[in-house]
């Protein structure tokens, strides 16, 4: 910053040589004399101003340069076109006339450009002045306003006192808020730096909460997301959700969210940062989170064993483990805050409401970074998180409840693809991962609201390679769902089901006995009278039906093959890709039925 500071300094240094250089030609000038004497006093006066910016330069901790430089630059300019001037007026005899014609319009060009660069530097003064509230509109802004609001603003953000410098940040946030060209400007013109230095020094809720909502209305497009990572955004942030007030949390959380959705490979760097330990230890606070640990009894240390690191801890002077010590959750003492003790009494005087809030926007900050993401989806399920988003769906309601299960779609959903991640965090005998499997199939059939249904089917649907031959309870609430009235619901069991009869599941054929052993034919066949989109997913679950349980009689009495001639050819159309599946399905449904009807010729699609 001070090499920075120096060549500012430099730079109006030069300016106020290049006006002392425009004084002297004046005073030298032979021709228009009362012309160049007005200009002198102009350049004076302007000089004046230039000396006050140079100590303000050189006092400034944390100088905003970027209106200085093209101020200094404009100025610059100016200041050259009135030397040429003068130096013109220097000369006379045989090419005194000539000069007489032209100098009078240009003096008085000369003079309104130097009329506007004064107005530029009294404006500038008056920006890194906070007792000055008189902000007019410079001239080198007078085409763009808005021009000149960002800078005052940055300005105050980065040099101001404390209660200016929320108050900027809120005007901040409500420019950015307005418009996508007043976003890009604010952090073109270096608007972002300031912000995060505001919300990281911490020196206030109220000004953290003005940064972060400032930096979430700014990260709406992938670019403005990256620059503040670029700008070492993401540790900050981290930073902060850990150590602040429970409403700067919210704030931080909600950006923290916002960012996530809006680029993956700052997703990738929040994961890099374990921003999902606070994240899970807000979520978690008040909840009671049994440890498997302790529960099971196994990991226990023996009575000797605690015996003999007493003796060995007391020989090198330190206080012994007491046994009541370890037979207690360590959890107990460091979940729910992440800032220890003093904070766990700060959030106990906090109202519900507020809570509630908080564990709102952690849980869609989770649900946006677990999308697609590996490595948060294994370290919520390494962690409690899994156990701490079950209980959630279990007792609470609303966009809580919501966002919570949004999250357990989108681990399903990458562990759907990863099978170490599937295997690891969704195993049968897990606490964890049973807690969660209880409360998805609850959902499926004791929620209402599809939309909830529909992301507690997904899930259930991405894990379906989990589930041996033997959860038969697993595929019940599905096949259910198969005649609901809602077609979207419908159609999500289907899609699901197709993950448990598709070939790539090794269980399929026993999965589709068991659709078949719950009386999922009947709901199956009214889906093909349904729309186009549904009818797809419906069809393919009978090819998968067909093809693994091709002698079953409830596909038989449900006249399958003939649904499944008729759909097909028309769906088949359209969809290409499915054309072998359908003619598999119709001549594995022929073979088997060739009894029933003995003179049917083969079809091909």
């Amino acid at each position: 910053m001070g090499e920075e500071e120096k060549t500012i300094q430099g730079e109006l240094s030069l300016l106020l040589l290049l006006a002392e250089r425009v004084r002297k030609s004046a005073e030298e000038a032979e021709l228009n004399k009362p012309e160049c004497q007005e200009l002198s006093r102009q350049v004076e006066r302007l000089s004046l101003m230039l000396r006050s910016a140079v100590r303000l330069a050189s006092g400034a901790p944390c100088l905003f340069e970027r209106p200085v430089r093209r101020v200094a630059g404009d100025v610059a300019k100016n200041l050259e076109r009135a030397l040429t001037l003068v130096r013109k007026c220097k000369h006379s005899g045989v090419l005194r006339q000539l000069f007489a014609i032209t100098t009078t319009a240009d003096f008085r060009k000369v003079s309104t450009l130097l009329e506007s660069s004064a107005g530029d530097m009294r404006w500038l003064l008056t920006i890194f002045d906070p007792e000055d509230t008189n902000l007019a509109l410079p001239p080198i802004a007078s085409n763009d306003p808005i021009l000149a609001w960002v800078w005052s603003y940055i300005a105050a953000v980065q040099m101001h006192q404390l209660r200016d410098r929320t108050d900027a940040a809120s005007e901040l946030s409500s420019l950015a808020r307005d418009n996508d060209r007043n976003k890009q400007m604010i952090v073109q013109e270096g608007g972002v730096p300031p912000l995060l230095k505001l919300l990281k020094e911490g020196a206030s809720p109220d000004a953290q909460i003005a940064a972060a909502t400032a930096l979430c209305n700014l990260a709406t497009n992938q670019e403005r997301v990256r620059y503040i990572a670029k700008e070492l955004g993401v540790p900050i942030i981290v930073q902060v959700l850990g150590d602040s007030p429970m409403r700067v949390q919210v704030s931080v959380a909600n950006l923290v969210s916002r960012m996530a959705e809006m680029d993956e490979a700052v997703k990738e760097e929040f994961a890099r940062e374990n921003v999902n330990k606070p994240l899970v230890t807000l979520l978690s606070m008040d909840l009671a989170l049994e440890d498997p640990k302790l529960q099971t009894g196994k990991n226990l240390p023996s009575i000797h064993s605690i015996v003999l690191m007493n003796k060995e801890l007391t020989r090198k002077g330190t206080n012994p483990i007491h046994y009541q010590n370890v037979n207690s959750s360590p959890s107990r003492h460091s979940e729910g805050s992440s800032r220890g003790g003093h904070n766990r009494k700060e959030r106990e005087g906090e109202t519900p409401e507020l809570k509630l809030q908080l564990k709102v926007s952690c849980a869609e900050a989770l649900w946006k970074l677990c999308r697609g993401s590996v490595r948060t989806s294994k370290k919520i399920t390494e962690t409690k998180g899994l156990l701490c988003l079950a209980k959630l769906i279990e007792k609470e309601q609303g966009e809580l409840q919501l966002n919570c299960l949004m999250t357990v779609v989108e681990i399903a959903t990458v562990a759907e693809l990863n099978s170490d991640l599937r295997q690891a965090a969704f195993k049968i005998n897990s606490l964890a991962a049973k807690a969660v499997l209880d409360q998805l199939l609850r959902v499926i059939q004791e929620e209402s609201h599809p939309i909830l249904q529909i992301p507690a089917i997904k899930a259930i649907g991405s894990l379906a390679r989990t589930f041996s031959s033997k959860e038969t309870r697993i595929i019940k609430p599905l096949v259910l769902q198969l005649g609901q009235r809602n077609p979207e619901v419908a159609m999500e069991a289907a899609i699901a089901l197709v993950k448990f009869a598709c070939p790539e599941n090794y269980n399929c054929i026993e999965h589709s006995k068991t659709i078949i052993e719950f009386d999922g034919v009947p709901p199956l066949m009214r889906l093909l009278k349904m729309s186009e989109q549904v009818q797809i997913h419906g069809l393919v679950l009978l090819c998968y039906l067909a093809l693994h349980v091709g002698n079953s009689k409830a596909l038989e009495e449900a006249r399958a093959l003939n649904a499944l001639e008729g759909a097909a050819r028309s769906v088949a159309a359209q969809n290409p890709e499915l054309r072998d599946l359908f003619a598999k399905a119709v001549h594995h449904l022929t073979l088997y039925q060739a009894g029933v009807h003995p003179h049917r010729p083969s079809h091909g699609l």
